[in-house]
């Protein structure tokens, strides 16, 4: 049991004890919450780096994403120009369509035979006349015809540079007319292809972004838990401000309850000359109390 200090009194010795009792508590608990917030500090930091490292990593899937998504741009405006093309040559295959029908109606079918095929069919008559016996009046039927195919084929000889200038004209239309129509037909497969590739480059967008979104989901995560840790931080460190306040004000209460004691002993005490043992502890007690002070935090060993 301590002993006690001669010039305080008993009232004031037991409020010294239950001081320092209450210091060392206090101190105690100082070093369990500069532990306590040493760790929520190192946590906090280690959070701090994790978050920087996601938002650097994020960059690359932005990137890329930036990139297929300015390509999906580039083939939706080369789709348009398909489109465009296409419609442009669908146009074009209905007026040459037209033309085509057009220069058909010129000539009837059956004005456009070949001389070589009434000249055929004139020789077949002839055969059959001469290697069949017919009633008469199937023979001169088949006279009949026979003169008929004759006046059209001198008709046809006649008319040959004609029939030919028609037969080139319908020619070159209906050429004309099936490269038109391949040239749609192209043009749509392009068409088609294309969207499947820009469909494709927007699956790729997608993923970019969703890769995105997770780093960013992340970082909101530990933005969060980071947000939690610094509110125990805070709450450490109003507790640990509150303790630290508390020992300054004990200590200030012991100083001045030595004050006020040195004061009365100086009052009462008879005058000697030079310092006795009791004033020289009295000076280290003063001494070690303003040394406290002045470091702020109190640690008793």
């Amino acid at each position: 049991m301590r002993g006690r200090t001669s010039f305080l009194s008993e009232e004031a010795e037991q409020e010294e004890r239950e001081g320092r009792d209450r210091l060392e508590a206090i101190d105690g608990k100082l070093r369990v919450l500069h532990q306590r917030r040493q760790d929520l500090v190192d946590q906090v930091r280690a959070l701090a780096a994790e978050q920087k490292a996601l938002y650097e990593s994020q960059h690359g899937p932005q990137a890329a994403a930036e990139q297929r998504y300015e390509e999906h741009r580039q083939m939706g405006r080369e789709i348009a120009r398909l489109r465009d093309a296409r419609n442009a040559a669908r146009a074009k295959l209905d007026e040459l369509t037209a033309r085509a029908r057009e220069i058909r109606s010129e000539i009837p079918a059956s004005e456009r035979a070949r001389p070589e095929q009434v000249r055929k069919e004139i020789a077949d008559l002839e055969l059959r006349q001469q290697t069949h016996a017919l009633p008469v009046k199937e023979e001169n039927a088949l006279i009949a015809r026979m003169r008929e195919r004759s006046q059209f084929l001198k008709e046809l000889e006649a008319h040959a540079a004609v029939l030919a200038e028609h037969e080139k004209r319908l020619k070159e239309a209906e050429t004309a007319m099936r490269e038109a129509r391949g040239e749609v037909s192209r043009l749509g497969t392009e068409t088609v292809r294309m969207k499947g590739d820009r469909d494709a480059k927007l699956d790729e967008v997608r993923s970019n972004l969703a890769a995105q979104g997770s780093v960013v989901a992340q970082m909101r995560a530990k933005g969060l838990l980071r947000r939690q840790i610094m509110e125990k931080l805070d709450s450490v460190n109003r507790e640990f401000a509150t303790l630290d306040r508390e020992a300054m004000q004990l200590v200030e209460k012991s100083r001045q309850r030595r004050e006020e004691a040195r004061d009365a002993a100086r009052r009462f005490a008879p005058q000697r000359r030079g310092a006795g043992p009791e004033e020289i502890r009295a000076r280290v007690a003063e001494s070690t109390l303003e040394q406290l002070k002045k470091h702020g935090r109190v640690t008793l060993r």
